[in-house]
């Protein structure tokens, strides 16, 4: 199975992120410094932006008239509404669009998927976006939060969700909007919406019935310690409970034009692995994909960690959202926090004193925010 010319492309591509290789073992950099952590995140970002350069650009002069200049945003009448966005919308381009200008790739989610764009009603733009997907099911963290048996998790992993993007747009973000954002995600409306959406369906493998409470949301950090997520509190209670770090492995390394070489190569080499015929007939995932790859290559399949660890936090939704999740209680004590109620206090305690400080966000210009010039 030996492929010479993909194992240098693999070799050449991650020293080019600033990886080291030394008697085949893949030696990631010890990194706190965010600014690097933008940099080794670089080419795979790049790599999403080329991809989607030829089904966007077109679209860019209007995508960035839903953006607000930053005189068009008064911090102290910011009003958030959660849209939700459609499959084969405007506002699915929009999304897109916006993920795009994250600072590490963003995954377009999987399985059962729930995505909002935050608009601002007083001039209906832009805010920022939330994607919620499907979460991994092995989380030691997650898992030791809640107190799960493996039985169990099994069974309740249905009423969790994870947060695969969750963040503010300029101006937005320069008024801690990411904040805002991120606190919204707790809301009344956001479980509202992803109970409407999968309330009387069936899981797909074991087809029972979900009535699509939705009890704990989790996501993680970008870059090591977030500052976005701590300290966001709520009627005196911290929405986003900090659990632990992820264990540093991931596949955004090989996300930067190889992915779709090192997919061939295991599709032609190796059987897949799908257990079940409702999963499919490929291989469970990108990571799975990658690790035969590697290992039909002579490669260590430890090679899928990057060492980029990242904070993971947890969102109870309801009082007795960890009670429920181990099957010791069959309702949900629901915390009551609106979309209004949250803006309101993240306006007053956020948003409206940083704009005093510091005017900055009067400067920006949606049009500094395009990512391919016009030809």
């Amino acid at each position: 199975m030996c492929d010479p010319v993909l194992e240098t492309l693999v070799k050449r591509s991650l020293r080019r992120q600033g990886f080291a290789i030394r008697n085949g073992r893949l030696i990631p950099e010890a990194i706190t410094d965010k600014d690097r952590l933008r940099e080794i995140h670089a080419v795979a970002v790049q790599h999403k932006r080329d991809e989607a350069k030829k089904y966007l650009a077109r679209f860019e002069p209007t995508l960035l008239s839903r953006y607000a200049a930053g005189t068009e945003v008064r911090p102290d009448l910011v009003t958030p509404k959660l849209v939700e966005v459609r499959r084969d919308s405007e506002d699915e381009i929009l999304f897109r669009y916006a993920t795009l200008h994250w600072s590490i790739p963003v995954s377009s989610g999987y399985g059962r998927r729930v995505r909002f764009l935050i608009i601002d009603e007083q001039n209906n733009k832009l805010m920022g976006i939330i994607g919620l997907g499907d979460p991994v099911f092995s989380l030691g963290p997650r898992d030791e939060f809640i107190g799960w048996t493996q039985d169990v998790r099994r069974t309740n992993l249905k009423h969790v969700m994870d947060a695969f993007v969750l963040g503010a747009v300029p101006p937005y973000s320069y008024l801690i909007g990411g904040k805002l954002v991120a606190m919204l995600a707790a809301s009344e409306e956001v479980r509202k919406a992803f109970r409407q959406k999968y309330k009387d369906t069936s899981t797909l493998i074991r087809g029972t019935h979900f009535d699509g409470r939705l009890a704990l949301v989790t996501t993680t950090s970008a870059f090591g310690r977030s500052s976005q997520y701590n300290r966001a509190k709520f009627d005196g209670r911290l929405l986003f409970r900090s659990v632990g770090y992820t264990q540093g492995s991931g596949d955004f390394h090989f996300a930067n034009g190889l992915y779709a070489a090192m997919q061939k190569y295991t599709r032609e080499h190796f059987t897949p692995t799908a257990k079940q015929e409702l999963w499919g007939t490929g291989f469970r995932n990108r990571r799975e994909t990658i690790k035969k790859c590697l290992a039909g290559l002579g490669l260590s399949t430890e090679w899928l960690y990057h060492g980029v660890r990242r904070q993971i936090f947890v969102v109870p939704l309801a009082r007795n959202s960890c009670e429920f999740l181990k099957g010791e209680a069959s309702r949900l004590q629901w915390f009551s926090q609106t979309t209004a109620d949250i803006a309101e206090h993240v306006r007053t305690r956020w948003m409206v004193p940083r704009s005093k400080r510091d005017p900055t966000y009067l400067t920006f210009r949606p049009e500094s925010y395009r990512l391919w010039p016009e030809e």
